[in-house]
């Protein structure tokens, strides 16, 4: 019976079961990808709303909002994605990205808030070098795994938050 015990109790440690996941996962990824977009290593640009993307990292609701904006493409190289901005440092230029720091806040009503930190001017002598970029991205749960249901940037001239969510049905309904 005693053997009984420890391969069940070893079974429930290996496969994760009683283990919170990792609600900063599919944050770091993206994070990951847009840190490698802009490093100064011409490397080949990483979508970060690729289909495997899209199926293991947001939530349900995002991918279909992302799918209905998908449809209204703005003009960019490939012609399918519905931005013509990188929509984590919040637009079309940037420099390879400094002082990258991440933290998760404890879950609200089922959604962890992951606020996401770094400079994105450092190489520039713009007014707003030395600025810090806030991103916070809202991280939900769906059949066991931590998925990104939003990506919320702040406006610092109007200090407003901009949910992409929001603006991916502005998008599909053409405006």
């Amino acid at each position: 019976m005693k053997t009984i015990a420890v391969v069940i109790a070893s079974l429930i440690a290996f496969s994760g079961i009683g283990h919170a996941a990792d609600v900063t996962a599919p944050v770091k990824e993206i994070m990951e990808a847009t840190r490698s977009n802009w490093a100064d290593n011409n490397s080949d640009w990483t979508d970060i709303f690729d289909a495997s993307r899209l199926d293991r990292l947001y939530s349900r609701d995002f991918v279909a909002k992302y799918q209905a904006a998908a449809q209204f493409p703005a003009v960019d190289d490939d012609g399918i994605s519905p931005f013509d901005y990188d929509v984590i440092v919040n637009g079309q230029d940037a420099c390879p990205l400094e002082d990258l720091a991440m933290a998760a806040a404890p879950a609200v009503n089922g959604t962890t808030e992951v606020t996401v930190r770094f400079r994105k001017s450092a190489c520039t002598d713009a007014p707003d070098a030395k600025d810090t970029t806030t991103v916070r991205f809202e991280v939900i749960e769906e059949a066991s795994q931590p998925v990104i249901d939003d990506i919320v940037t702040e406006n610092i001239e109007t200090q407003a938050r901009d949910s992409l969510k929001a603006t991916m049905e502005l998008i599909a309904k053409g405006q």
